[in-house]
């Protein structure tokens, strides 16, 4: 089945040549009249994924207390701006909001809470969760519009959905990866003639075999540059949370849900979420090369556990019926458990402050 978004990017294939894989993921998400983001509601039971703040409000919680923490080993400073980039539909920062306005009411009443959102119909569903705190709360497209001043940044599932390029070992070396058409007219992948540079591929212990993929995020870079010159410029930390991998490797993690389901990454564009997983080693060669102060890795578990996710957990089961304590039992283990289905493994995170300080749950060095 054809997409209306497939056919403008076959013609546009048609008229220029075949698209990047970058530029083929930025206009399966971003496409002003069919991108995924721009038409679809991509969240919860009725959309193609669900977040971690949308199975417990033990997740967002539990980021609350990391930013209380985090703003105390700063020194409590005054002013504070809380950020968070890609806030979905704000259940993560009422929970954050909830919680620190509970356990530390001097940080809830001298910050402002910064959205960094540019979908315009997600800013209204924001509206609507956020309600309670809307005289505290501002709307910007880009972090760097944020006011100056220190910031406590959350970046929670925003990396995967920023483009990224491929390429592929061919006899001739990595060529990229591009997006065309084949004899039937249907969108597949092929090679270009574009070569990468080789001082950014690892260094394996074994030949890569014909066919093999790397994936390249200079885009990603960008925006993890321009994240730690925020807190580079008035201090802070930057809290970075995603699905991905510790040591930069080989292999295809293009990927696309499509109601809940794996689908091919060219069968639905526009109509399906399109991610790929964070190469977070990538990340932090960023972030140590501008200077900023490095806490991370963790798997999401052990940093949930860390923080406390099980004495809270047990908290809020407290004098609850048992069907309720299950539940809550149930998404705390796929917060922080192992295995299918369950988040606790796949998902990474990591933190970076300037000036530099030692976070917990991480270890430090």
């Amino acid at each position: 089945m054809s997409t209306p978004l497939a056919g403008k990017i076959k013609a546009l294939i048609r008229a220029t040549g075949p698209l990047s894989v970058a530029d083929y993921f930025a206009m399966c998400l971003s496409d002003p009249e069919q991108g995924y983001y721009r038409t679809r509601e991509p969240f919860g039971t009725a959309g193609d994924f669900i977040t971690a703040p949308e199975i417990s409000q033990l997740f967002g919680e539990m980021i609350g207390i990391f930013m209380v923490h985090a703003w105390q080993q700063h020194g409590v400073p005054g002013n504070i701006r809380l950020v968070e980039i890609g806030p979905g539909r704000g259940t993560m920062m009422a929970d954050m909001l909830r919680v620190i306005r509970r356990i530390a009411p001097p940080l809830f009443d001298g910050m402002t809470v910064h959205l960094v959102e540019t979908s315009e119909r997600l800013r209204g569903v924001q509206r609507v969760t956020l309600e309670a705190y809307s005289t505290k709360i501002n709307w910007h497209d880009r972090l760097e519009d944020v006011p100056e001043g220190p910031v406590l940044i959350a970046a929670n599932e925003l990396f995967d959905a920023i483009p990224i390029r491929q390429f592929v070992k061919t006899q001739g070396g990595f060529r990229e990866r591009l997006v065309g058409l084949d004899g039937d007219d249907e969108l597949t992948f092929t090679a270009g003639i574009a070569g990468l540079d080789p001082a950014v591929l690892p260094s394996p212990a074994t030949p890569v075999p014909d066919g093999s993929i790397f994936e390249f995020a200079p885009a990603r870079q960008a925006m993890m540059a321009i994240l730690c010159d925020r807190l580079k410029a008035a201090g802070g930390t930057a809290l970075v949370i995603d699905y991905g991998h510790m040591v930069t490797g080989f292999g295809d993690t293009l990927q696309a849900l499509h109601h809940h389901q794996f689908d091919p990454p060219l069968a639905h564009p526009g109509e399906a979420d399109l991610t790929s997983h964070v190469d977070f080693e990538d990340l932090a060669r960023v972030a140590l090369d501008a200077g900023v102060h490095l806490n991370g890795g963790l798997r999401q578990g052990d940093f949930l556990r860390g923080l406390g996710l099980a004495e809270r957990a047990a908290a809020l089961a407290n004098g609850k019926e048992p069907a309720d304590q299950k539940l809550i039992a149930a998404a705390a283990d796929r917060l922080a458990g192992e295995g299918a289905g369950k988040m606790g493994e796949l998902f990474k995170v990591m933190a970076v402050s300037h000036p530099a300080l030692d976070l917990a749950p991480f270890r430090t060095r």
